[in-house]
């Protein structure tokens, strides 16, 4: 497991699966991503069981406090790129709505990527998050993050066009 001054991180259980499906459904933790189509609990539960290995090139982590192991969130980093020692932050969620706004994202996101660095001897992480999600940007900004890029209304949600922002850290920027 991978400990910060909050939250661990550590592989998800298939017992993870029927929480995962709930954030999966709540519009505030969907908003600012790319939905799949919606799937079943049972459909969510099968998957939770076939889940691939996590591996260095591909790896999503369960997030949960440090007085309690009960599942919090999730966090994704994949794409990596050893050769250039890159890789991508694909997503971070905290989806139990108790835990919102406690700081424990921003903790995840350290410990992460501390691990990425360290761990991984990797040189720079990259992420693209909706410019209107202020809660995200505000995170990535306090863990080191810089603004390298725009893509122009290239998200969408509930029929509104927003930018998406290209950020990126090195391993010296981490705060």
């Amino acid at each position: 497991m991978l400990t910060g001054k909050r939250v661990r991180l550590r592989a998800l259980e298939p017992a993870d699966s029927e929480a995962m499906w709930r954030w999966y459904h709540d519009p505030e933790v969907g908003r600012w991503m790319d939905g799949a189509p919606p799937i079943s609990l049972a459909q969510n539960l099968e998957k939770g069981q076939n889940r691939p290995r996590n591996t260095f090139e591909q790896m999503l982590l369960g997030i949960e406090t440090l007085d309690d192991p009960t599942l919090i969130g999730y966090v994704v980093l994949g794409d990596t790129d050893f050769r250039h020692g890159e890789a991508t932050l694909e997503t971070i969620a905290i989806g139990d709505r108790d835990h919102r706004g406690g700081g424990y994202a921003t903790d995840a996101l350290r410990v992460i990527c501390r691990y990425a660095f360290e761990e991984m001897g990797l040189h720079r992480l990259t992420l693209w998050v909706v410019a209107d999600n202020a809660a995200a940007v505000r995170a990535y900004t306090k863990v080191g993050f810089v603004e390298e890029g725009r893509r122009r209304e290239a998200f969408r949600t509930k029929g509104k066009r927003h930018d998406f922002l290209m950020m990126g850290l090195l391993s010296s920027e981490l705060k």
